[in-house]
């Protein structure tokens, strides 16, 4: 599953992330509620992990307004505050569970798989562009209806600017997405990985590179008006 834990002690913050990508989860992290609130317009997720007091202000606020906007990702409240008021009010602007600090690992685990299979987070199996297809489910790619063989980073990182068409996705998201925030490759290690999908994908090009800024996939008409 792909989570978003949003914590603003960077130790509970940061075991939490390390633990679920040891299981191997895909996880973003936000130390307070505007970078969660960028990363959800960014991206879709399975479930999220929300620390109730943020450097700015109560997460309470933000998922009701998250709701409020039709957003049901499955949300997991870890807290300090134990009261019942607390975890009722949680629920009550559409939290799905509440786990009070200290906690277990393998109980939040546990939990926040329970909630993400229950969840409604609905995502595209295929992702088209143009004439190419990203199929997530199966893990495939075809352009023109040609397979294309993808290594696994390969696949990763197009998933990735899949999901993201027509908007520039940075070398650090990149590279978040393909080895983790832990986990620094060589420097060059993005650009070998964009240039292969370059080969890969063939012409017309797809996919190219934003000076100073990413990459971008989109559509060569896209492209052309861009």
């Amino acid at each position: 599953m792909r989570a978003l834990v949003v914590e603003d002690q960077a130790p509970v913050r940061n075991a939490i992330a390390k633990r679920l990508r040891a299981s191997g989860h895909a996880v973003d992290e936000a130390a307070d509620g505007a970078t969660a609130e960028s990363f959800i317009q960014s991206y879709t997720y399975d479930v999220w992990v929300l620390d109730r007091l943020l450097p700015d202000g109560d997460a309470l606020l933000r998922l009701k307004g998250w709701r409020d906007r039709g957003v049901t990702t499955p949300a997991l409240f870890l807290t300090a505050f134990d009261r019942v008021a607390d975890r009722l009010s949680g629920f009550e602007v559409g939290a799905d569970d509440y786990l009070v600090k200290p906690f277990d690992m393998e109980e939040l685990l546990a939990r926040l798989a329970a909630i993400a299979r229950r969840g409604s987070v609905i995502r595209p199996s295929i992702i088209r562009i143009a004439d190419l297809e990203v199929d997530v489910g199966r893990r495939e790619v075809r352009r023109a209806g040609i397979a294309l063989p993808l290594r696994n980073k390969e696949f990763v990182a197009l998933q990735l600017l899949a999901e993201r068409a027509g908007k520039v996705v940075s070398r650090d998201e990149l590279i978040a997405g393909c080895w983790g925030e832990e986990n620094q490759p060589a420097s060059n290690a993005e650009e070998v990985i964009i240039a292969s999908l370059r080969r890969k994908l063939g012409g017309p090009p797809l996919l190219r590179t934003v000076r100073g800024a990413g990459y971008i996939l989109e559509a060569p008409d896209d492209k052309a008006s861009s």
